[in-house]
């Protein structure tokens, strides 16, 4: 048993290892024609291997980062074969992942001395941002922690009503305006009322228009101006939230968003539903701001602490 599979619960890990499964799937089955009839690591090989793993979502830019560390490794030890492709992807990616210590969280924890501690999520429409404060509400509650919620998405009636179907259903407040009401007012008062009752965690739920509008910058702007009259050092984090299944597009969105805003940390959903799971060992390798979360699953337990060494861990575990 590997030490990530101690630190991790069984039910997390099961729940990881499914979340993989059509991702793990599309990409074993690209990697068994790329290496059939081949019994040696080869330059055609690793033609092949170059291929899959950009069609596997991994991102042009990090392939190659893979792709030449494990070149080296065959002129290092000469003769590698075609069976232990698997075993030298999954150290080569772990190696290069290790590079940074970002992504080596385990639990849902909030540094000391920040309170309230204020995230503001951002993100386009349909990619899970609701859900996924919902579900941090859920985890950071289930900690003891007071958590208060804020609609700031003021564009669309159907954002403040599920965010409200979430609050009710995690049992925490919510400060909300009627649609079409200023953003950074709503943002305003949801700090006001955190303050007042001692909360621990504030997230706040923001606009998700497309994200190539000139405006979402100034706007997120404003937002945060707003709320440090109320918390002179908000928000504390700006968690991106990125549809795993929609592949390249998610880089596309993280470059617009990380232009606009300070984003912080990251969160890869949909994981479970799709066959491109690759992305983020893309992202986590790009992007010098942490995947925090991933979702990987539909259940309220289902968004997980984002650790890049257990996610490679069992995205290559065959046995699963």
């Amino acid at each position: 048993m590997s030490l990530f599979k101690k630190i991790f619960s069984s039910e997390k890990k099961e729940t990881l290892d499914k979340g993989l499964e059509k991702t793990k799937t599309s990409f074993f089955s690209k990697l068994s024609k790329a290496v059939a009839g081949k019994s040696k690591v080869d330059d055609d090989v690793l033609d092949n291997l170059e291929e899959v793993l950009v069609t596997s979502d991994v991102g042009v830019g990090t392939t190659l980062k893979i792709i030449e560390r494990i070149e080296a490794r065959v002129s290092r030890d000469k003769y590698l074969g075609t069976d232990e492709l698997n075993t030298i992807l999954r150290e080569e990616i772990s190696g290069l992942l290790s590079e940074t210590n970002i992504g080596e969280g385990i639990e849902f924890l909030l540094p000391e001395g920040k309170k309230p501690y204020v995230i503001m999520v951002v993100g386009v429409n349909g990619v899970g941002k609701t859900t996924t404060i919902g579900k941090l509400a859920h985890q950071f509650k289930a900690q003891g922690l007071k958590v208060v919620l804020g609609a700031a998405d003021t564009f669309r009636a159907a954002a403040i009503d599920q965010l409200q179907v979430w609050a009710d259903r995690v049992s925490v407040p919510l400060v909300k305006q009627k649609m079409g009401s200023d953003p950074a007012s709503v943002a305003y008062d949801t700090l006001s009322s955190a303050v007042t009752q001692n909360a621990d965690v504030v997230l706040i739920d923001t606009a998700g228009r497309l994200h190539n509008k000139v405006n979402l910058m100034n706007e997120l702007g404003k937002v945060k101006r707003v709320m440090q009259k109320v918390v002179p050092d908000a928000p504390h984090e700006v968690l991106l939230v990125l549809d795993g299944s929609t592949g390249q597009n998610a880089f596309e969105q993280a470059k617009e968003f990380t232009k606009a805003t300070e984003v912080s940390s990251l969160a890869v959903t949909k994981l479970d539903g799709t066959a491109k799971g690759g992305v983020v060992i893309g992202i986590s390798d790009q992007f010098k701001i942490p995947v925090k979360y991933i979702g990987v699953g539909e259940g309220i337990e289902d968004l997980q602490v984002f650790n890049k060494l257990e996610f490679v861990d069992s995205f290559f575990n065959l046995s699963n």
